[in-house]
């Protein structure tokens, strides 16, 4: 079942960002939010928008990571057919740490997401949108008379440059550190 995410960014928001009025906007504004939500999403490996998901996830040692951040909550964990009782694991930021090792995945229902867009993430789904809505047909170089206009590579197609990538990173997934020798202190 696929579900179809809200745009990390309104119509409103856009015309606001390209100070430009709703009306002044063309048609496809929104199938562009849509797609420079889309582009940011895959990049970040993030939802943003809150939201509840059943995950499978697969334990090392006794942490299993949760996909999506900021973690809000677990409603349920099944490990082995059988629901795992509160005390049996600790959410600690966007791990579960359990007090027993076991093997196989483990399934988890939990709430992430953010309770509004992160500012950061809207303005490069605004930035996107805007460059993408700017230059349609992804020309590099555009002349009329005596006039001639230049677009930048990074204004080309529905993609994110170098630097907004980086400023993605910090939503990615990072390595975990853990100490060595201890568990979780139950």
């Amino acid at each position: 079942m696929s579900t179809t995410l809200p745009p990390l960014a309104t119509v409103a928001d856009l015309a606001g960002w390209l100070q430009r009025t709703t009306e002044e906007l063309p048609e496809s504004a929104a199938l562009v939010l849509d797609t420079a939500s889309a582009v940011v999403r895959a990049e970040a490996g993030q939802r943003f928008t809150r939201g509840t998901t059943t995950v499978a996830v697969t334990p090392r040692g006794s942490v299993a990571y949760l996909p999506q951040r900021p973690v809000v909550s677990v409603q349920l964990v099944r490990r082995g057919g059988i629901v795992l009782p509160a005390e049996d694991y600790r959410l600690w930021r966007d791990e579960l740490h359990f007090r027993q090792l076991g093997f196989g995945p483990a399934y988890v229902t939990y709430t992430h997401g953010y309770a509004e867009v992160p500012a950061d993430v809207r303005a490069l789904v605004l930035t996107l949108a805007g460059r993408v809505l700017t230059n349609p047909r992804d020309l590099r170089q555009e002349s009329v008379g005596a006039v001639s206009v230049t677009y930048a590579a990074e204004t080309i197609g529905a993609s994110l440059a170098p630097v907004e990538r980086d400023q993605l990173a910090r939503y990615r997934r990072r390595a975990a550190v853990l100490p060595l020798g201890g568990g979780w202190p139950w």
